[in-house]
C-alpha cells in the first residue's frame, strides 16, 4: 500500500493568487530519503518543493527545486510557514525550521510572515572578457557571493534585460546570476535567472540575503522595500540586522491535497 503525504500549494511574496512565486510543501509524518524528496520535486515541477517534518523544537525543513537540493529558499520557507500557521498550528505566532543553513525563524505579523535569515555579503570582483559576454549586458558593478550579483544603471535595464541561457551556463562558478538597479517606487528592484534550469525565478528571497545588506550600504539605511520584476511579480519588506536580514511578505493558499507515493 502506498504512502499519502498532505500537500499544498502556496503563492509566496504576494497577496494575490497566481502571482509571487509557488511553491509545494509536503507535510510528512516520518523522514523520507532525498531520492524520493528529488523524485517529488521533479514530479511537482515547481520552483521549489518544501519538505517539512515536526521535531520537538519545530520543524526541519529541506528545499529541492525539480533538479537539485537548494541550501536556502525564502519563497519556501515562507510557504511552509504559512502552512503552519494556517494549517497545522494556527495558535502559533512563531515557528522554528532546522536547516541546513542553520535554524531559521517565521514569526507572523497580521497578514505577514516575517523570516530570519543569515546575511551572505557579496564582494566586489572583476569579471573576464569572457564571462561579460557571456552575459549580455554591461553592469555598472559586479558582486559575488552564492550568486553572481549585477548593479545595473536603472529599473529599466532589469525589465529589459533577455537572458541567453546557454551563454549564463558557463558561468557556472555561482548558483545564480542576479541584476539589480534602484528602483521607481521600491528602493531597488532585482531578477534572478538559473542557468543551471534555464529560468528565471519568479521571486527568490535568499537573494536578498546579499541584495539587503549591499542595498543597506549604498541607500544608508536598514529597512527597505524590494520588488522582484518577473512576470509574476514579488515584494519583499526587507531589514539589515548586521548577520541577519529579516525578510518579510505575504502568501496564499492555492491548493491543498494529498501525493500518493
Amino acid at each position: 500500500m502506498g504512502k499519502h503525504i498532505h500537500y499544498y500549494m502556496v503563492d509566496a511574496f504576494t497577496g494575490e493568487r497566481f502571482h509571487g512565486n509557488p511553491a509545494g510543501v509536503c507535510v510528512l509524518d516520518e523522514p523520507l530519503d532525498a531520492a524520493r524528496m528529488q523524485c517529488i520535486a521533479a514530479e511537482n515541477n515547481l520552483p521549489e518543493t518544501a519538505f517539512l517534518l515536526k521535531t520537538a523544537d519545530g520543524y526541519s525543513l529541506r528545499w529541492f527545486t525539480p533538479k537539485f537540493e537548494i541550501d536556502l529558499c525564502g519563497h519556501a520557507t515562507l510557504a511552509a510557514s504559512a502552512v503552519v500557521f494556517n494549517e497545522l498550528e494556527p495558535a502559533l505566532q512563531e515557528v522554528s525550521f532546522l536547516t541546513v543553513s542553520g535554524v531559521l525563524t517565521v514569526v507572523r505579523k497580521g497578514c505577514f510572515y516575517e523570516m530570519s535569515f543569515p546575511s551572505r555579503p557579496a564582494k566586489r570582483i572583476n569579471l573576464t572578457a569572457a564571462q561579460c559576454l557571456a552575459l549580455g549586458c554591461t553592469p555598472e558593478e559586479v558582486y559575488a557571493a552564492r550568486d553572481l550579483l549585477l548593479v545595473l544603471h536603472s529599473e529599466s535595464d532589469v525589465r529589459e534585460y533577455v537572458p541567453d541561457y546557454d551563454a549564463l551556463q558557463n558561468l557556472s562558478d555561482w548558483l545564480g546570476v542576479v541584476i539589480t538597479a534602484p528602483g521607481r517606487h521600491a528602493d531597488f528592484v532585482s531578477r534572478y535567472f538559473c542557468p543551471e534550469l534555464r529560468a528565471e525565478d519568479p521571486v527568490t528571497g535568499s537573494s536578498h540575503c546579499s541584495l539587503v545588506p549591499f542595498w543597506a550600504e549604498r541607500l544608508g539605511r536598514d529597512r527597505l522595500t524590494a520588488e522582484q520584476l518577473s512576470e509574476r511579480h514579488g515584494t519583499l519588506h526587507c531589514m539589515d540586522t548586521g548577520d541577519r536580514v529579516r525578510i518579510a511578505g505575504e502568501a496564499v493558499l492555492y491548493l491543498r491535497g494529498e501525493l500518493c507515493i
